[in-house]
Formats: structure tokens, sequence, C-alpha cells
């Protein structure tokens, strides 16, 4: 075993070389080069690059979880929603490929899991069941995955000289006379992706208003019906995902 290597130090220097390189160039190998070691060093504490992945997964979620957890206890449901797309968002971004890499991954610290008990009390006590909840941020977070994909995808092919999916030449291709929709939808597509992700976080919660628990729902059928859910998930093996991952 590599002396001074840690799964911490394993997982920063995979970050710092999916940085420099982006997902295909991320490797045990490579990594372990990074740490100057050789790849065997590195399986006591990852067993394959899957392995590798799931931690780098875990760690971007533990620091999306850390700045959540700073969050008021108090802060409105709506406010809460927001703060968890903007900052999961960030925190992809702030890696190359991170939206790739974090998409699918198994989480394997349960305290990451448990960390979510004091937002979903949140939400329960402001009138959402358990499945409410979880729908809505199942929603969310598979928004803002795919949105930061794509976003990283259209950033990096620009960054290489690949204009493709720039603005003008995607409204040169439909002929704007016979398509003056498809071909104006461009610049609602490409551009402006602050903007446009705050408008659409700004759908996904108003779905969630829909879904919350009307007031002419008694307490003990949000309870019974949390009580339900908090059973089913008790039942199922491993220390499961987080909102989206496996």
């Amino acid at each position: 075993m590599g002396r001074g290597l840690s799964k911490a130090s394993i997982v920063q220097a995979a970050l710092d070389l999916l940085d420099e390189a982006g997902l295909d160039g991320l490797t045990v190998r490579a990594v372990a080069s990074r740490l100057g070691v050789q790849a065997p060093a590195l399986y006591w504490h990852v067993r394959s690059k899957q392995d590798l992945l799931d931690e780098m997964g875990t760690e971007i979620w533990r620091r999306i979880g850390a700045e959540l957890a700073a969050l008021p206890p108090e802060l409105p449901w709506r406010q809460g929603m927001i703060a968890f797309a903007t900052i999961t968002r960030r925190r992809l971004l702030a890696h190359r490929d991170g939206a790739k890499v974090f998409s699918g991954t198994y989480l394997t610290d349960a305290g990451v899991l448990e960390s979510q008990e004091a937002g979903l009390a949140r939400m329960t006590a402001q009138g959402f069941t358990l499945a409410d909840i979880v729908r809505a941020y199942s929603l969310l977070y598979n928004f803002t995955i795919g949105f930061c994909i794509e976003e990283q995808a259209a950033a990096q092919a620009a960054a290489a000289g690949d204009d493709r999916s720039s603005l003008s030449r995607r409204a040169a291709r439909p002929d704007s006379d016979a398509h003056p929709l498809g071909a104006g939808a461009g610049a609602e597509i490409l551009a402006d992706p602050d903007g446009r992700f705050d408008d659409l976080v700004a759908v996904i919660i108003q779905t969630t208003d829909r879904m919350r628990a009307s007031p002419l729902r008694s307490a003990a059928r949000v309870a019974a019906a949390t009580a339900a859910a908090a059973a089913r998930q008790r039942r199922q093996a491993g220390p499961g995902p987080g909102f989206g991952a496996r």
C-alpha cells in the first residue's frame, strides 16, 4: 500500500485530473501516476474505475450537502429547492465533465443520505408527504443533471473551436421563411443559460406547489403517507441513492 495514500487524497487527485483531462482521460493508472505510485497501490482504496467514479460522485454530493446544511433552518421550501438546484449546478460545473461523473454514481457514504433528514423534515412540516418530496426533488435533480451535461458539452465544444452549437449556426440551419418558429427557437434554446436554468427551475417549483398536500388533507393522512413511504425505504437493501444517484 502506498504510503500517505488515503481515499480522500485519491479522490482529490482524480478530481484534479478530471479538470485537466476530462472523463475520457480519467483512469486509475493516470490517477496513480499523478500521485507518484503504481496503480495497484490504489486498489487498497478503490477496486476499479467505477469505484473511483462512485467515490468522486459521493464527494461532490458531500460538498453539495455541506452547503445545503448551512442554509437557515427556517428557509421556506421554495427557496430550499432553488438553493438545491443552484448549488448542485455550481458544484457540477466546477469540474470538467462534472455532471457526467456525477450521473448514476452510487453513494458510498450513508452519512450523505442521513444528512437529508433535516431538509425532509422541514418539507413535511410545510405540508408535503414524503412521496411528494421525493417526486419533486427527483424531477429537480434529473433536470439539473441533464441541463448541466448539455451545458458542459456545448461549452467544451466551443472551447475546442467547434461552433456547430453556436446561436448563429443554429439560426442559419432552418429556412426562417418557411419555418419562422423553428428558426426563432434557437434563441430560446441557446441564449442565456443562467436565465433559462432559473426559469425552468421556477416551472418545477410551480409544479411542486400543486403536488403539496391540500389544506383539507388531514394531518393524520399526511403522517400515514409519510410513514408508509419510510417503511418502503427501510425494506430496500444497501446504503441506497440520493434523489437521483444509484
